[in-house]
């Protein structure tokens, strides 16, 4: 916190003396001190928790969450870019996505997938499915919250994404492939 006089107390104490001179001096402070201000919170900017909501939504984009609804509230929109840019490193792997779609629907979420590791010559023909479970689809759309979900997906592997037992969104669309564990 700076004094309420601290343009002027840096002068010389000889200049001081003259009363238009501090009078004149503190117009620049004023507009200084909004510059000083904004220079202070500098390095509060990328942090969600304590930068405006207009700059959270901007960092929102630099990790691809462009499409980010405006009418999210402040303390949501926070939650979802902190959970994504945390998630960042395991997108498209089975922790990933679950905290992703934990994240989204506000409740627990069940990931199966076909992923793994095997000897040679042991691996099953077809391990690229996955299988995505929720409860709700929180505070989106069904049409929403499959599109931002598709896109954390791998373009290589099939997927199915649930509501309750409800089929919302599959990559397959064309009737390709079985993920096993539907229904």
């Amino acid at each position: 916190m700076r004094p309420p006089q601290w343009l002027v107390t840096q002068m010389p104490i000889g200049m001081l003396d003259d009363d238009f001179f501090v009078r004149f001096l503190s117009i620049f402070q004023h507009g200084a001190d909004s510059l000083a201000e904004g220079a202070d919170n500098l390095e509060h900017l990328g942090d969600v928790s304590v930068a405006p909501d207009a700059m959270v939504r901007w960092l929102a984009g630099w990790i691809g969450l462009d499409g980010l609804d405006p009418s999210l509230p402040g303390r949501a929109a926070r939650t979802v870019v902190r959970a994504s840019a945390e998630t960042l490193a395991w997108r498209g792997t089975v922790h990933g996505l679950t905290r992703t779609l934990e994240v989204l629907s506000g409740g627990p979420a069940e990931v199966l997938d076909g992923g793994g590791v095997w000897l040679e010559g042991e691996a099953p023909p077809d391990p690229a499915w996955v299988r995505m479970t929720v409860a709700t689809t929180g505070w989106l759309s069904e049409p929403d919250f499959a599109a931002v979900v598709a896109d954390e997906v791998p373009a290589h592997v099939r997927a199915q994404l649930w509501v309750e037992d409800r089929l919302i969104w599959t990559s397959a669309a064309d009737g390709g492939g079985h993920v096993p564990g539907a229904h």
